[in-house]
């Protein structure tokens, strides 16, 4: 169930990024972006895909509860009395009505189609939000915040996707720029300080290195390292690619568009690793009741003093720099127009040494 939730949970930001991206390039004119063609199989798997990946809460609550209340009665349970299963049945069902809507359309021909197809995305999002964990615990504030958090995400992500695996060609690209980085920025913003309001539904912030004994801060701090290399790469597609397109207009820059989209997809994953890890409402015992992460343990096997605080050694911080010369191989890397699989290396090498050096920080 773990690996299943993590794949689901992957599967379906890509669902949405992939929906979201492709109304917002369809309703950008052509003139200032190069030429894509999505197929229509991928759009209508997407908005299935919704309603197929989304459903995996449901099915926990149902796999959790159906021994002592039985299948058939617990279902129907979930699906009529808890929140969860009534939001599912929402989403299922504006997820038929945009695969029906999509089937006929050509999003090119109207710009009326796309902005349709981003409505119902948009109602399919805040769904999500209503049914958040953040919601559970905090109504308006849970729905509006995890709502604006998914939406930026998957904006940013979503063109960048859709850009970066169906453009016909990479005309236009300084023209797309100049407004995509802007987005970006902007996305990226939200995407922080949303992120961080939402950790404090969890957790206070200042327990940050304690909660890293449990699988949920693990998680949580490799999640936050690898976003490290996500931004390097942004970078590189936002700023270095506009100066060496100014000198050389038929450079291509669309392999590194992909290769930051390969990012996204391993920060999805470890996002859906997130999901399916308790989080620590009662730190000392969820402890005591199921024992610290192993990945901690490895570091650290003997008995956990709290609060944990960080108190970087020479052996950690030498490690920090080693990831510091990583990040800046990708960097290097692009401008010495060197293999794009070694920047790819060099991105997991950062974050391996990256995480090493935190967890020997702990003390």
């Amino acid at each position: 169930m773990f690996i299943a939730g993590i794949v689901s949970e992957a599967l379906l930001y890509s669902c949405f990024s992939l929906l979201v991206g492709s109304f917002i390039l369809s309703l950008i004119p052509e003139t200032v972006r190069p030429e894509i063609r999505i197929p229509k199989v991928l759009l209508l798997c997407a908005a299935l895909g919704i309603a197929l990946f989304s459903f995996l809460p449901v099915l926990k609550i149902v796999l959790y509860l159906y021994e002592d209340l039985g299948l058939g009665y617990t279902f129907k349970s979930v699906l009529t009395n808890f929140e969860v299963g009534k939001t599912w049945i929402s989403t299922v069902v504006i997820s038929l009505i945009l695969f029906i809507y999509l089937i006929p359309i050509k999003l090119e021909q109207k710009p009326l189609f796309s902005l349709t197809g981003l409505i119902f995305t948009l109602i399919l999002i805040a769904s999500l939000g209503w049914s958040s964990h953040a919601a559970s615990l905090s109504k308006l504030a849970g729905f509006f915040i995890h709502t604006a958090h998914f939406l930026a995400i998957t904006t940013w992500v979503g063109i960048l996707m859709v850009v970066s695996w169906f453009s016909q060609n990479h005309d236009h690209w300084l023209k797309f720029l100049k407004w995509f980085s802007p987005v970006a920025i902007l996305c990226l913003v939200i995407t922080t300080l949303t992120g961080i309001s939402l950790m404090t539904f969890h957790m206070e912030l200042t327990d940050y290195v304690s909660v890293t004994a449990i699988p949920y801060g693990q998680t949580l701090l490799i999640k936050h390292i690898a976003i490290l290399p996500l931004l390097a790469f942004a970078f590189i597609n936002s700023f270095l690619i506009r100066k060496r397109l100014q000198k050389d207009p038929s450079y291509n820059p669309l392999p590194w568009a992909k290769l930051e989209s390969v990012i996204v997809l391993i920060v999805f994953s470890i996002t859906g690793a997130l999901g399916q890890a308790s989080p620590p409402h009662e730190l000392s015992s969820m402890i005591r009741a199921e024992g610290a992460s192993k990945l901690f343990s490895f570091f650290h096997p003997s008995q956990i003093n709290f609060p944990l605080t960080f108190s970087p050694g020479v052996g950690s911080i030498i490690l920090f720099l080693i990831a510091i010369f990583f990040l800046a191989l990708v960097i290097v890397i692009f401008l010495k127009k060197a293999s794009k699989v070694l920047a790819f290396l060099m991105s997991l090498l950062f974050i391996i040494s990256g995480y090493i050096g935190f967890m020997l920080s702990i003390s």
